[in-house]
């Protein structure tokens, strides 16, 4: 059994990078603290074989990626594709993360959906057409739309995912109305991904200001929380081998700590990563 925890993104975490560090570097140098990351930026664009080149060189041969699906393929664009044009863009990204796997570093591909994606027939169908065309790879599901887990719907939507093998990427998020999921403390897979999104309640559903990434992510977890956090994942591990945990409350810079407060609380030690600058007079003074 494995516990890997890490942050969505390496680039946007000033704690971990007390010396002044690229952004072409920044990669290297989280590879020293955590084995595992959240490509955030796949969602946005499908991204160059170049670039998830360039990283698989940059991190050890442990570490491990979370990519996020393109915005296209979750709806997050809002229009309805056909199934072949599905496939056509599957294609597309699966070519584009060549490199990761044949690296063997692809821990999961991440198809997190926008929170109108509701229980319907054509969300099921969607969801069947993308898991049937990658049937080859690990991919985790995470919805945004609180009807999957309504009573009536909850243990209908577990079985489905256990049958169809998504991996159940479980969110700590603010319970803020349709737009938001409860904790579902329930494998689907012998893998299972936790995703810490922070409980701001008030800043969740702000989408309409600039700034509403700033807020919606604004949350420390204090010490109560992820000792909570730490009895879940020790229940969990009794029926899934491997657990991903990634951080993403970092709008006022607090998922580096968070993670390694977790990762401290759990006892955990990681002895593969990539070799750390250290303060020469560390321990002198």
């Amino acid at each position: 059994m494995t516990i890997q925890i890490g942050l969505t993104g390496w680039g946007d975490h000033p704690s971990l990078y007390t010396d002044p560090v690229s952004s072409s570097e920044k990669l290297t140098a989280y590879a020293s603290h955590f084995p595992v990351v959240e490509v955030d930026s796949a969602f946005y664009a499908i991204q160059p074989e170049k670039n998830y080149r360039k990283w698989m060189k940059q991190t050890p041969d442990s570490f491990s990626f979370v990519i996020k699906a393109f915005q296209g393929l979750t709806g997050h664009d809002r229009k309805d594709l056909r199934d072949d044009q599905m496939k056509s863009l599957l294609d597309a990204y699966i070519q584009s993360i060549s490199p990761v796997m044949e690296a063997k570093k692809l821990n999961a591909i991440l198809f997190q959906f926008p929170p109108w994606f509701k229980v319907d027939k054509e969300n099921i169908h969607r969801l069947r057409v993308i898991r049937d065309y990658l049937s080859s790879y690990p991919l985790a599901l995470e919805f945004r739309n609180r009807s999957w887990f309504q009573p009536k719907y909850k243990e209908k939507t577990i079985a489905f995912m256990k049958e169809e093998k998504w991996i159940h990427s479980i969110c700590d998020e603010p319970q803020a109305g349709e737009g938001s999921v409860p904790t579902i403390l329930e494998p689907t897979h012998e893998k299972t991904l936790i995703r810490f999104h922070g409980r701001n309640v008030h800043g969740w559903n702000k989408n309409g200001r600039d700034n509403w990434r700033e807020v919606r992510f604004l949350y420390r977890y204090n010490q109560k929380e992820l000792l909570e956090w730490v009895k879940w994942i020790q229940t969990l591990q009794q029926n899934t081998k491997d657990i991903t945990i990634l951080f993403n409350n970092n709008s006022g810079g607090d998922a580096a700590d968070n993670a390694k407060q977790l990762i401290n609380l759990l006892g955990i030690e990681y002895v593969d990563l990539n070799p750390r600058q250290m303060d020469l007079f560390e321990g002198e003074i």
